[in-house]
């Protein structure tokens, strides 16, 4: 093993996740047909990244909502806040930490990631 290739995140919508992810600045690496039940495999990830995420709608046993500690970084939490703000997007309050600031962020089924920034 070496290294940490994609992330499941449980959606129940994946066109208006996909957006919202658009809106953090991920981009879609591939959008395709998948399974019985017109799901699509979507998956996203930052430029230059080597992980990325997939919006899953198809493990009964992870329900769209449930991730948390999804963290992403940023080198301008400032920057970030009000580009994201002026998107519509709800953030919650920073969090000032000895390991760096945090700001939750939920997509819209209420997974909860964090930025973390100096």
């Amino acid at each position: 093993m070496k290294a940490i290739e994609i992330i499941s995140i449980p959606v129940t919508n994946q066109q208006a996740a996909k957006v919202f992810y658009q809106q953090l600045g991920f981009e879609v690496i591939v959008e395709a047909p998948f399974g019985p039940n017109g799901s699509q495999w979507i998956q996203m990830g930052y430029p230059d990244s080597a992980v990325t995420i997939t919006l899953v709608n198809w493990f009964p046993d992870m329900p769209a909502g449930s991730v948390r500690g999804f963290v992403i970084k940023t080198d301008d939490m400032d920057a970030d806040i009000a580009d994201l703000t002026a998107k519509g997007i709800q953030l919650g309050k920073v969090d000032e930490t000895p390991w760096g600031k945090f700001l939750n962020i939920k997509d819209p089924d209420g997974n909860v990631m964090s930025l973390h920034g100096e």
